[in-house]
């Protein structure tokens, strides 16, 4: 029997891949349960296209790493038909572990991070499939003596950044993240086991260092998605806090833990929840008895977005107190749930890190030079720290 299909990807058109195996794991329920589980979180609040899902990421990027391979293999670089299969593998379940709404609830309904998940599940996976998924896993881990092969599934220039940019700047509208993909991948070689760029694609990789920064602090961090994605994580947090009861068996298994272990118990109930678990119980909870769960699930429901500033510097006391007060006064509650509604967090980024894992040049005369030596495009070395405050609308 025929495994092999055909994805119109609407990113990079007619899709296929080489082995029966990716096939195997693309119809199994854990890698069927990502087309539930939404790859920017509460985004199209913001970018009403941006409605796409893990399943059509994990695609995506397996698509690349084909690309990649090929490229590679090209050029000579000995790739063994497992150890390709191993990779695309890997690329394909690197992001099976999120839970709903991704980053958004990120460590909150488990208390473990998506990737030690994601590990969980191949893991798990590899007893279903007889130990096939053995070296993938090994890729995954760094673990395997061809270092590039890990690094094109978790590295500076891997196929995960190269889909999720594409794909989330299309699905969006935002032009700016759009990168050159193809030829970044045209441009790798490999140098003493480490992924590298050929010099003359030098300019791609300064296109895709723009992009990226462009797409976090004008699309990921934009104060509108953090302010829904903020509201989600209350809405979550007071639910797990006032104990309520939620149509939802397996979730009522998470809100009812506070410690996690990555048993196979734990990777079973997992897998039985995603994006319309959370919704449902948001949708129920809109006549809650609970004044704050109740105005958040409409708020987030109806799309009555919290406020949000943004600082480069923590937000002082006074206006933290002053804002309380005027909640308390307006919602007509306890000053202690007016602080429940005030979210506060902080998020920092590089525009390039020149202290870790520094992307390599191949100079035509066949000698390396890190990426921020061979460059003339000013990059700097800093870490952006922007300070995030939402709380719900009202006149201060």
């Amino acid at each position: 029997m025929n495994k092999k299909k055909i994805f119109n990807d609407p990113v990079y058109g007619f899709i296929r891949f080489p082995f029966d195996m990716l096939y195997d794991l693309i119809n199994h329920p854990y890698f069927q349960r990502l087309r539930r589980i939404s790859q920017m979180g509460l985004s199209h609040y913001v970018y009403p296209g941006a409605l796409h899902t893990r399943f059509h990421h994990a695609i995506g990027a397996l698509h690349l790493m084909t690309r990649a391979i090929e490229s590679l293999r090209y050029k000579q670089i000995e790739i063994s038909d497992d150890e390709y299969e191993a990779v695309c593998c890997a690329i394909l379940l690197h992001d099976i572990g999120h839970g709903p709404f991704s980053h958004a609830l990120e460590g909150k309904i488990v208390t473990v991070h998506h990737e030690a998940l994601s590990l969980a599940y191949m893991e798990t996976l590899n007893i279903e499939f007889d130990g096939r998924l053995n070296l993938a896993i090994s890729i995954f881990k760094n673990e395997y003596h061809k270092s590039f092969l890990h690094q094109l599934v978790s590295g500076q220039l891997d196929m995960d950044r190269m889909d999720y940019l594409n794909r989330d700047s299309f699905f969006t509208g935002v032009a700016e993240g759009v990168i050159g993909y193809d030829r970044i991948i045209e441009m790798l070689n490999v140098v003493d086991d480490q992924l590298v760029i050929e010099e003359k694609g030098i300019y791609s990789i300064e296109k895709f260092l723009i992009a990226r920064r462009i797409m976090y602090w004008q699309v990921y961090y934009h104060k509108a998605s953090v302010a829904a994605e903020y509201m989600l994580i209350l809405f979550y947090t007071l639910l797990k806090e006032a104990q309520i009861q939620t149509p939802s068996t397996y979730l009522q298994y998470f809100l009812a833990k506070e410690k996690f272990a990555l048993t196979p118990e734990l990777i079973h109930q997992h897998s039985q929840i995603d994006d319309i678990d959370i919704l449902f119980t948001i949708k129920e909870q809109k006549s809650s008895s609970n004044k704050l769960i109740q105005l958040i699930s409409e708020s987030i429901l109806d799309r009555k977005l919290f406020s949000c500033h943004i600082s480069n510097e923590p937000f002082n006391s006074d206006f933290k107190d002053k804002l309380r007060l005027n909640l308390t006064e307006h919602y007509v509650i306890p000053s202690s749930d007016a602080s429940k509604l005030i979210c506060e967090g902080k998020e920092e980024k590089f525009a390039y890190n020149q202290t870790k894992n520094e992307i390599l040049i191949l100079k035509k005369d066949g000698s390396t030079i890190k990426y921020s030596e061979a460059s003339d495009f000013n990059i700097e070395n800093r870490n952006t720290i922007k300070y995030f405050l939402c709380h719900p609308k009202i006149k201060c």
